[in-house]
């Protein structure tokens, strides 16, 4: 079995929220030492035969991924999926669900926007849009940047777009039962994505992983570009209690706005079990025909 030494398997392209193509994503991943990578986008599989030809054009071993938004706990927590057949109809059809509530929800924020007056940002977030089924917060904050509202995508989201401010529209994304269900009967592993990020009390958190894993959920992220090296040991700590697959990743979006670039993050704990090493039957590797 190959050993991986600066796996990333969570990043984003134009697909969804990011602002590169995956070809310029898997040439970014070389470049950044990157020897297995992921393109996870949002709920969305349309980017993965692009990722999968652009690493093999790189050199670079490649899993199949995606990162689907589900309700918890009425709060957004967001599932990685690796290694799964990316045709796969039941997932195809359960990610185009998810998205549907997208459009209605964006013309309701640029609505709460306008009220202040912040005109056009609809008009103005779709010019970020490279999916307009997939538009989100992250272009409407792009718009408040390139404008002059906001000096930078972190002032966005301390003034707008998060609860209790301006432009915040909750919305019902898929069940996290449905989600690991659709990532594992496509033949993947279903992880948590950045679980610092989540406002949860210690009961709602155990009560997130404790379902997951009934759910058949596998793995968790452990270093990831928005965990501090104290939020990364905690979770190391929750990957041992729980018994789960540790997995590593930039959350990577765009040049100039993303927390770490791609490949540019501490090694896992040396104790844990890597989730790449139960996937080494899903790896396309670069020799392999895509």
């Amino acid at each position: 079995m190959t050993t991986y030494h600066n796996p990333d398997l969570h990043c984003h392209s134009v697909v969804s929220d990011g602002t590169l193509t995956p070809e310029e994503l898997a040439a970014r991943a070389k470049a950044g030492g990157v020897d297995l990578w992921a393109l996870t986008d949002h709920d969305e599989v349309g980017g993965q035969q692009r990722a999968l030809a652009a690493a093999r054009a790189q050199g670079l071993d490649y899993l199949t991924g995606v990162e689907v938004s589900v309700t918890f706990a009425d709060t957004t927590v967001h599932i990685v999926g690796l290694g799964f057949d990316h045709t796969d109809a039941r997932l195809v059809e359960g990610l185009a669900e998810t998205r549907d509530g997208r459009g209605p929800r964006a013309r309701e924020m640029a609505a709460q926007l306008e009220a202040i007056g912040i005109a056009g940002a609809y008009e103005g977030a779709l010019k970020y849009v490279g999916n307009p089924a997939l538009i989100s917060r992250t272009h409407f904050a792009r718009f408040l940047v390139e404008t002059g509202v906001c000096r930078d995508t972190a002032e966005v989201f301390r003034k707008y777009l998060v609860e209790g401010k301006p432009g915040f529209v909750p919305h019902r994304w898929a069940r996290l039962g449905d989600a690991v269900r659709w990532i594992t009967e496509a033949g993947g592993i279903a992880v948590i994505a950045h679980p610092a990020r989540y406002t949860f009390s210690a009961t709602e958190e155990y009560a997130l992983f404790s379902e997951f894993r009934q759910h058949g959920g596998r793995g968790v992220e452990v270093v990831t570009g928005s965990h501090t090296a104290q939020e990364a040991a905690r979770y190391a700590d929750m990957a041992r209690e729980f018994e789960l697959l540790a997995s590593r990743g930039s959350d990577f979006h765009s040049p100039g706005e993303s927390h770490v670039d791609l490949g540019r993050m501490a090694p896992l704990p040396a104790d844990l079990t890597p989730v790449w090493t139960a996937l080494a039957d899903r790896i396309h590797t670069a020799e392999a025909a895509v």
